[in-house]
């Protein structure tokens, strides 16, 4: 199978398996834990604020990928720097087995800094020029005092193999690979200390769809072999589909809905889930989705509107949406979702 087929729509049998991956993961042990996370920029010259994430709750468990999809703007990406405080939190909490990582500072920071990295969006500004492969992957062998220099080398080699380049390359610049092999330059620098949480974050958005095909069947087989746990975040839902095993939808700094990746590509509950899924293309020429027009712009973090911060583009809004600002709740088994008009919505428990 290529890999451009291995990243259609999940068939049956998978779906069968997803199912059964879900129930595995319900008595999962929890990895990351987010609660009411909160990142607010100020505004120069004003005491306005940006609300980039606004209030952002949910959780990680071991061995599993979680999609993060939005447009760009909502808040994924600052949410994903938030978790791996590569910037700080207004205010929330995060934790990541049992710790709070917002109480840690220097050597102990540090320690739980090994255990989370990042694939970072763009292969060419993320690593250094100046720098030899060798020095750019071996980098948080350095930071980390992990081994001598010797075995770090042998580390290096042994990164570049892992993910499909030879080892021979350790002594070249970043200026001599493509865009894909640079990003598997990234994703080696982040497996160099052997970490239980990978942020990828939009690891394939700038590559080319056959590279795209690649880069995520690597990140799969990689997470196979290492049992790593992903926080994917995308703006691209074909991708998410084909890599995640829950899916959180962010609007405007809130998450909106959240589902395992079967239920929520069958049975989407929130209409801009509905609207961001209308959109994907249809590998089969014979047949044709029926697209959702998103009407207006996508209001101002800054001054977001009152009630559901969606209603304004909603094609399903009525007046009340307006009023009721809607938390996430459970209305059926894993399947969460912030809408008043969601079937059941109303009688469901507010989402712990």
């Amino acid at each position: 199978m290529s890999t451009n087929e291995r990243m259609q729509s999940v068939p049956a049998a998978e779906a069968t398996a997803a199912h059964a991956g879900d129930a595995r993961r319900a008595s999962a042990e929890e990895l990351v834990r987010v609660r009411a996370l909160f990142k607010h920029f100020p505004v120069a010259g004003s005491d306005d604020v940006v609300r980039a994430v606004d209030g952002v709750t949910f959780e990680i468990f071991k061995g599993e990928t979680l999609g993060l999809v939005g447009e760009s703007g909502c808040g994924k990406s600052t949410v994903g720097r938030c978790l791996l405080r590569l910037i700080e939190p207004t205010r929330g909490e995060i934790f990541f087995e049992g710790q709070d990582v917002r109480a840690l500072s220097g050597k102990s920071l540090r320690g739980v800094r090994a255990e989370m990295q990042i694939i970072f969006q763009d292969p060419y500004a993320s690593l250094n020029p100046r720098l030899k492969v060798r020095d750019i992957v071996g980098e948080p062998l350095v930071i980390h005092g992990a081994g001598t220099k010797h075995e770090r080398r042998e580390r290096v080699a042994e990164l570049l193999s892992k993910v499909g380049l030879d080892p021979d390359y350790m002594n070249r610049y970043p200026h001599e690979f493509s865009g894909g092999q640079r990003q598997r330059l990234g994703i080696a620098r982040a497996l160099a200390l052997n970490p239980k949480l990978i942020v990828a974050d939009e690891p394939v958005s700038a590559l080319d769809v056959s590279v795209q095909a690649q880069v995520i069947n690597l990140l799969e087989d990689l997470q196979a072999e290492f049992d790593l746990t992903y926080l994917f975040i995308s703006h691209g839902l074909a991708v998410v589909e084909h890599i995640s095993n829950r899916v959180a939808v962010m609007y405007l700094g809130r998450i909106v809905e959240v589902a395992s990746a079967v239920e929520l590509y069958a049975n989407p509950q929130h209409p801009y889930t509905r609207a961001l899924l209308s959109a994907i293309p249809v590998p089969d020429p014979t047949r044709k989705r029926e697209r959702i027009i998103l009407t207006g712009d996508v209001p101002t973090p800054i001054n977001p509107p009152s009630g559901c911060r969606f209603h304004t583009r909603c094609p399903d809004a009525i007046p009340e949406c307006s009023q009721i600002d809607p938390d996430l709740r459970e209305v059926a088994p894993g399947h969460t979702v912030a809408c008043i008009r969601a079937p059941g919505w109303a009688d469901a428990p507010t989402s712990a």
